[in-house]
């Protein structure tokens, strides 16, 4: 059994789903380590707080411009398998930028591969609009 082809509004409902879900877990691991540590606002002193915010604060900074390329891509018209790249390349970068946040050594691996999927797919959906609206598409 296969799965049905998806078009390019399934696909931006799927990536903007799975990297929502992916905000809603790093906020939650950000509010259960304030309320191991017993801290309210700030970071208390806690090397390990401070992670768990940024790399939640650094989702929040970089996924909602790409939920907007999502969706215009797909009511632009373009192929689905434009939004599956630029949703799929954003949601691993944000993981493996997750994942590389929190080590302790800096930078690493998957800090710095997860900013570059990041901006690749934020620069490449970006341009894609240009085009499209400019009417080089």
């Amino acid at each position: 059994m296969t799965m049905p082809e998806m078009t390019a509004l399934q696909a931006a409902g799927l990536w903007s789903g799975l990297l929502i879900l992916l905000m809603v877990f790093l906020s939650f691991r950000t509010i259960f380590t304030r309320r191991r540590l017993a801290v309210s606002f700030g970071d208390g002193g806690h090397s390990e707080l401070t992670a768990a915010s940024r790399i939640f604060g650094n989702a929040a900074e970089y996924i909602p411009p790409c939920l907007v390329i999502l969706v215009l891509l797909a009511l632009l018209g373009f192929q689905p398998v434009w939004v599956h790249a630029i949703g799929g390349g954003m949601l691993l970068g944000r993981v493996l930028h997750a994942w590389g946040l929190g080590k302790a050594k800096q930078p690493s691996f998957g800090r710095m591969s997860g900013m570059i999927l990041t901006q690749t797919a934020l620069v490449v959906g970006a341009g894609a609009l240009i085009a499209s609206a400019i009417g080089l598409v």
